[in-house]
């Protein structure tokens, strides 16, 4: 029996460095414009995304906060975990920017989700 539990936890003690490892390995930093989900797609479908993102209007991404938001980077969307929702909305509450809120993210990039660990307003 004892001979189990020290295995166990050796195990769980390997088990517990693979995936900070692997955490921190998969953490991302990228810097784009603040979108919110519900708009996405069209500015997605413009002729240039990117410079579309740029002219997002902030007012439009505050009153659409229900849908979610996420960040364009080189004309791709990633959408935000539900933490990056809400720092997303605080960082657009506080922004003097009319339009266009520029942002660099910190997160895990899973295909075109984000689980974020930080954001902030570029200035």
């Amino acid at each position: 029996m004892k001979r189990t539990s020290v295995v166990a936890l050796t195990l769980m003690a390997l088990l517990s460095l693979a995936l900070t490892v692997w955490a921190k390995d998969g953490t991302e930093k990228l810097t784009g414009v603040l979108v919110d989900k519900s708009c996405s797609a069209k500015v997605a479908k413009s002729e240039t995304p990117q410079t579309a993102a740029e002219g997002h209007p902030k007012g439009c991404a505050v009153k659409c906060k229900d849908g979610g938001y996420g960040v364009f980077v080189d004309g791709k969307f990633y959408e935000f975990d539900a933490k990056g929702n809400e720092l997303a909305l605080k960082v657009l509450e506080g922004s003097s920017a009319d339009k266009g809120v520029k942002v660099n993210v910190e997160g895990t990039k899973h295909e075109n989700h984000l689980m974020v660990s930080k954001l902030e307003e570029v200035k």
